[in-house]
């Protein structure tokens, strides 16, 4: 069975249980406990000397790092990373723009300004341009969906999986999408597709989270 390291506040560990959960592949969650250091420990760094989570290890024992990349192998051969060698590259690029765009300013300014305690006066200096990041991203985002449902094609990829786990949580580190309607509605079809989860989700939970009849009672526990 898989086994994924995971910290349930974590935008970057979201995005893989929120995969797993669509793909309907059970998993074990080890819960790793950032703030207290459980990232940290001499056992932790022999899994990933970066100390980072999420970390996925598969049944031959081979340790995968980095979300992203977890997401394309978790998703290879299956809708959410597309065959076409085209729509498969605009995937991509939309997975290196969430890590280089979106991320270092949605996601940073929501761990240290809802997370972190004290966090707002220790980064300070930092929230002006978390702003201008994390806004700029968001006026690609908004200009890209004026025709689209999702980023590539017709349909979910992990390209929007990648986009949502820190988007949909932007409220939390003070960015106001009332002016990204195209955002907006982008993320309400996130949650309205099937077997669609909660960041709180985890396997022993009930299928109540889940959502549409193709999972019906669903449970990956």
């Amino acid at each position: 069975m898989l086994t994924l390291y995971s910290t349930r506040s974590s935008g970057n560990a979201y995005k893989v249980r929120l995969l797993l959960a669509k793909l309907r592949l059970p998993f074990r969650l080890v819960e790793v406990d950032i703030f207290a250091g459980e990232n940290r420990t001499p056992e932790f760094l022999q899994l990933n000397p970066e100390g980072r989570v999420p970390l996925l290890e598969l049944e031959d024992g081979h340790i995968l790092a980095e979300s992203n990349a977890i997401l394309f192998y978790l998703a290879e051969g299956t809708p959410f990373l597309p065959a076409d060698p085209v729509a498969r590259a605009d995937t991509l690029r939309w997975m290196f723009f969430e890590q280089n765009n979106h991320e270092p300013g949605i996601a940073q300014a929501r761990f240290w300004l809802r997370q972190v305690r004290g966090g707002r006066d220790l980064r300070a200096h930092d929230i002006d341009r978390w702003m201008e990041e994390g806004y700029g991203a968001l006026r690609v985002m908004e200009r890209h969906l004026v025709a689209r449902s999702f980023f590539v094609g017709e349909s979910l990829t992990i390209a929007d999986i990648a986009l949502y786990a820190h988007t949909h949580v932007a409220h939390e580190g003070d960015f106001d999408l009332a002016g990204f309607p195209n955002v907006r509605g982008w993320i309400d079809r996130m949650e309205a597709a099937p077997c669609h989860v909660d960041m709180d989700w985890s396997p022993e939970m009930p299928a109540r989270l889940f959502a549409g009849d193709e999972c019906g009672e669903l449970s990956l526990a």
